[in-house]
């Protein structure tokens, strides 16, 4: 924000694709994540004046092609000078092996980069690690370095007290996401493949009919979800995409970031339930900025909902008595026409074809409140229910 460096934010599946492909030798690839935002149109700021308020440097638009009368977005691999990489162990010829979800980008990097310098736990004697449990040969690894310091630091710990499970907030809070996550659990059916993004989302597994199994899939490389760890069992080399400390079911895997979001734009989630900033008539969904605030960037927002198969969205009606649900959004996009259905705290909306019919009032709500209350034209269900 100093002006001092350049700083070019992407999506995190489009990053790990960047590096797959660099580190494969492909220039550059097409993809749906993207299409219609400020990735397409270019203009977001890479560097700032002194001022940091100023862009210096935009991005630029990018090619776009269509495959099959659906948009795609050219994007440039990247490769660099080195890739500094982490792992468990490798033996003394490069070998390199990880432990669970530590794998991540690592694999992609190590491709990616001219030299590769991994710093391990252990270095090993060669035969130490069999050769179906290699996860990066040593092609890709010129210096192996020992860690001098092995601690592994916890962002998020997050544990279960074996507490009855209680949705986080204030009295009046709770009722309204409450009504929201119960009312998204009802739409994950037995045997599917499920993406949770960060808040409300994460709470519906708690609240699924009697019967349904469904499998939670991890963006950082996790098929296979479990609940948050007791203490005793707290692993930092198992953490989701949040950051937090998890478990994992039976019959769980691990893989690198990029073959994560490759079952994700590949189409294999049956359903991505993410959180919304504000949603437009149409089904666009801004959920990743406010412009002038400090961003991290999209993370993999961008990915999930042009990929999964169905996109919920879960927000509050209303922010401070402020509206979120527009005839256009005013956030810049995370996704164009990507929203199914829109499940907030006075209703449920369906997106089709550009479209918007309201399916269900909540109980406390009504037909005139919701008109009230959504800053858009929509329609209304013959067979209008509640919830």
């Amino acid at each position: 924000m100093s002006g001092e460096l350049e700083l070019e934010l992407v999506p995190q599946g489009t990053l790990a694709e960047k590096l797959r492909a660099g580190g494969a030798g492909i220039p550059g690839f097409y993809t749906p994540t993207g299409v219609g935002t400020v990735l397409e149109h270019g203009g977001f700021a890479i560097k700032y004046e002194a001022d940091g308020k100023t862009p210096a440097i935009t991005s630029a638009a990018r090619e776009v092609k269509q495959f099959n009368g659906r948009k795609y977005i050219l994007e440039d691999s990247i490769t660099g000078d080195f890739a500094l990489i982490r792992a468990w162990r490798a033996d003394e010829d490069g070998n390199v092996q990880f432990k669970k979800s530590a794998r991540n980008f690592n694999q992609d990097a190590a491709a990616a980069g001219r030299l590769c310098i991994a710093e391990v736990e252990e270095i090993v004697p060669v035969g130490t690690i069999a050769p179906d449990e290699v996860h990066l040969p040593a092609v890709y690894v010129d210096r192996i370095v020992k860690a001098a310091d092995t601690t592994k630091r916890i962002e998020f710990r997050t544990v279960t007290t074996g507490q009855e499970f209680d949705v986080p907030g204030n009295a009046e809070a709770k009722v309204r996401r409450t009504r929201i996550v119960k009312r998204a659990a009802r739409e994950l059916k037995d045997g599917m493949n499920v993406n949770l993004g960060i808040g409300i989302p994460t709470l519906c597994p708690n609240f699924l009919d009697a019967g349904v199994k469904i499998t939670l899939q991890s963006e950082n490389g996790i098929l296979g979800l479990g609940a948050f760890p007791t203490e005793e069992h707290v692993d930092p080399d198992l953490i989701n995409a949040g950051k937090q400390t998890v478990t994992v079911a039976a019959g769980a895997s691990f893989f690198s970031s990029a073959q994560s979001f490759a079952m994700i734009r590949g189409g294999h989630m049956d359903v991505s339930i993410l959180g919304g900033m504000e949603v437009s008539a149409e089904g666009d969904l801004a959920n990743w900025i406010i412009p002038g605030k400090l961003v991290k960037g999209m993370g993999g927002a961008m990915d999930l909902v042009s990929g999964a198969r169905k996109v919920i969205i879960t927000m509050e009606h209303t922010a401070r008595g402020n509206k979120k649900i527009f005839e256009k959004c005013k956030l810049p996009l995370t996704g164009e026409r990507v929203v199914d259905l829109l499940i907030t705290d006075k209703a449920v909306f369906e997106f089709k074809d550009g479209k918007m019919t309201l399916l269900e009032v909540a109980e406390d709500s009504s037909l005139e409140d919701v008109k009230a209350n959504t800053d858009c034209d929509f329609a209304v269900a013959d067979n209008l229910g509640s919830f």
